[in-house]
């Protein structure tokens, strides 16, 4: 795919952050977007900022609501009739060791981070193999890759989606059907003040690398280049991420020692 003139592009978490910036990449692009996240409002102003905003819809949703995610899988289908591209973006960071993090809290991050994309990416995946072309998206995390203190179930989650991923694209290759896993680093979003705390409730502030971390727009703008250029593993954020990355490749066990001085909360 060279452009995304006139493909419709799915985006969970599409109200804000991430999400938001790449509705505006894509849009900007000529993709026709379909939004959703659970505040309609929210996604309503989204939607009327965009470049040729009836083009695009609004879906509130809770994507963790299995009924919720069938309904609105019929309303993408009776809207636009297709799906190009599926970008599982929606997702929730935690900040607690794990001494103090309650189960309730280790099983909602992942039934957000996890599961949920798993039944969203299920229940598309039939119009994909029927059109025999699409590529599937996953927001995964660099925390996915590497695994520091305070985000043990956070780097489990994104860590799970990523191998699934794999999984996916291993079975659906031979049947035009791509998929890519985008892995952020510290990127300028509400994440860390939305992050759970170990009783499960948000964190309520930022932190200096998230409020220093790369503009929402910047990787947005990285992330669409990658996926129409075919990349399927795309990891995008400053030196310092992208430093851990090639460490933990080339020696697991310096990056053990290193994240073990890291002041990573």
């Amino acid at each position: 795919m060279d452009n995304l003139q006139g493909k419709v592009v799915w985006i969970t978490g599409a109200s804000s952050g991430i999400g938001k910036a790449l509705a505006y990449e894509c849009a900007a692009q000529g993709a026709q977007v379909i939004l959703t996240a659970r505040r309609y409002e929210e996604l309503e102003n989204v939607r009327l900022s965009l470049p040729k905003p009836e083009q695009h819809v609004s879906i509130a949703v809770d994507i963790t609501d299995d009924a919720q995610v069938e309904a609105a899988y019929q309303k993408v289908l009776l809207a636009k009739g297709r799906i190009d591209w599926l970008i599982n973006n929606a997702g929730l960071s935690q900040r607690a060791l794990i001494a103090d993090t309650s189960m309730q809290t280790e099983r909602a991050i992942m039934e957000l981070d996890y599961f949920s994309q798993v039944f969203l990416t299920k229940t598309v995946l039939p119009t994909f193999l029927a059109q025999k072309s699409g590529r599937i998206v996953f927001v995964s995390s660099v925390a996915g890759l590497l695994g520091t203190q305070y985000r043990a179930s956070y780097s489990a989650a994104k860590a799970a989606i990523h191998m699934w991923a794999n999984s996916l694209r291993a079975e659906v290759a031979a049947q035009g059907v791509d998929v890519s896993v985008l892995f952020p680093g510290f990127v300028k979003t509400n994440v860390s003040i939305n992050a759970l705390d170990g009783a499960g409730k948000p964190q309520g502030y930022d932190n200096d690398a998230t409020a220093n971390g790369l503009e929402a727009d910047d990787f947005a703008r990285q992330s669409v280049q990658a996926l129409l250029a075919g990349q399927e593993y795309v990891v995008i954020g400053g030196s310092k991420e992208k430093l851990g990355v090639w460490v933990s490749r080339l020696s697991p066990k310096t990056l053990y020692k290193m994240i073990r001085k890291m002041k990573v909360k």
